[in-house]
């Protein structure tokens, strides 16, 4: 089967080339689940139930998101909608954090997918130690789900690489988001684990990380502050396409992927 999972979603921008392209890139791929994460879509911080249900109304299968998650609190209905599996918390927040720890999605092929989030702990805010929370995931997790999937969402690359090395082998999947830029370290780890160290972007790259360079040059140089503002030229669409055997869970193949919205009309028309 065929993952592609897409770095953090920023603003309208980030939206509206998911929205245009997903459909069109599942034909061309044959992609069978789409991930997204989408913790800064709403303006570039947080996520609205109307953006929750803008992506997964245009083809994604499941969103993960990370420490803006309850940026904005009208995403707690989503969150706490028991009957709504398209979307997890980090696994290492409290239990009582609104919210799902893991889920399992369908892919349009039949199959089964774990998928889970975690922070990391590295220039973040203090959270549970990661390395725990992803053995007690994995251990809830039903057996017959083989094929498991991590958004590790941190700033360290060797935090991730560590997280990676930790669950080689036990996930199908451990990619990286919130830095906002992409890594070139995609590779296929010795027990059959895909891995990529940040995702990058999915938002406008003319920008200081999806907000307006003249805001934040002002704010970084005078100390007056401003509104970073998303941006808005230069958008992109930044992930990885994984494949992953469906009966064991390994998987086979790791490729970067950037599409850009000048090549909209192709990759979606």
């Amino acid at each position: 089967m065929r993952i592609l999972f897409i770095g953090d979603i920023v603003g309208k921008p980030g939206r509206r080339i998911v929205i245009q392209a997903v459909n069109r890139l599942r034909q061309i791929h044959q992609l069978d689940l789409v991930i997204a994460n989408a913790e800064n879509a709403a303006d570039g911080s947080g996520l609205m139930p109307k953006n929750f249900r803008a992506l997964v109304g245009a083809g994604v299968d499941c969103i993960t998101m990370g420490d803006h998650i309850y940026r904005r609190d009208a995403i707690y209905e989503v969150l706490e909608n028991a009957a709504e599996p398209r979307i997890v918390k980090p696994a290492n927040y409290p239990p009582t954090a609104p919210g799902r720890a893991w889920t399992v999605v369908e892919a349009s092929n039949g199959v089964r997918v774990g998928v889970f989030s975690l922070l990391g702990r590295t220039f973040m805010r203090p959270v549970d130690c990661p390395f725990a929370a992803a053995d007690r995931v994995l251990a809830e997790l039903p057996a017959d789900v083989v094929v498991r999937c991590l958004d590790f969402h941190a700033e360290a690359t060797s935090d991730k690489q560590l997280m990676g090395r930790y669950l080689d082998g036990r996930v199908s999947v451990v990619v990286g988001t919130h830095t906002h830029v992409p890594t070139a370290d995609e590779q296929l780890l010795p027990g059959g684990t895909a891995f990529q160290c940040d995702l990058g972007m999915t938002g406008p790259y003319e920008s200081i990380l999806g907000r307006r360079i003249d805001r934040i040059t002002e704010t970084v140089t005078s100390f007056r502050p401003t509104k970073f503002d998303v941006a808005t030229a230069d958008v992109r669409l930044c992930g990885a396409i994984v494949d992953v055997d469906e009966a064991t869970g390994r998987a086979s193949r790791i490729q970067r992927f950037a599409l850009g919205e000048q090549e909209l009309p192709e990759a979606a028309g």
